[in-house]
């Protein structure tokens, strides 16, 4: 059985995204985000919303193994931040539902949502600039960058959270990304 674990880092939906997992049939558990990435075994790794970065523990460890990272909202800018990308303020603020226009329908995480997709989204910061290697997968009239993708080191990010029922497809990227850990 596929085991993808969720590191809290302490955002208000963490539960829901460990939930959306189990609900799957994944073997997931919930850790918090200051254990030690050296004694997770795991098939993937979820790095969850939260509210800033200085809670984020050490979340950045986790990039450093050899399984897939799916970032989401706080999870997809640490991804950006440490990968070398930028990460700023956004303009609109709060949670909205957005509509996101998918870029790459190829994409093993996001694009079987294309054409685009309704979402529910933070954007009190957002990634400003991808990092190498990140390919732009989703964009919406509030945010340039709501979606990247590293196919080749299977890195993913999101801004948005599948976790939430506001989120349309939002168990169809957890179905995606447990793909993604399986191959």
């Amino acid at each position: 059985m596929t085991r993808i674990v969720v590191i809290d880092n302490h955002g208000q939906f963490t539960h829901l995204e460990h939930r959306a997992l189990r609900d799957l049939g994944v073997d997931t558990d919930l850790i918090d985000n200051d254990v030690d990435p050296d004694g997770v075994d795991a098939d993937g790794i979820v790095l969850s919303g939260g509210p800033d970065m200085n809670r984020a523990g050490r979340s950045a460890e986790y990039l450093d193994g050899d399984v897939p990272v799916l970032g989401i909202c706080l999870g997809m800018q640490l991804l950006a931040e440490e990968l070398g990308g930028t990460v700023g303020s956004g303009e609109y603020g709060g949670y909205a539902d957005v509509t996101v226009d998918i870029l790459d329908d190829d994409d093993p995480l996001i694009g079987s949502l294309a054409p685009d997709t309704r979402v529910w989204a933070s954007h009190a910061d957002e990634v400003k600039e991808l990092p190498d290697g990140f390919s732009h997968t989703g964009t919406s009239d509030v945010c340039g960058i709501e979606a990247m993708s590293d196919t080749e080191r299977d890195l993913y990010g999101v801004q948005w959270h599948p976790e939430v029922i506001h989120t349309e497809q939002g168990e169809e990227v957890f179905e995606n990304f447990r793909a993604i850990c399986e191959q």
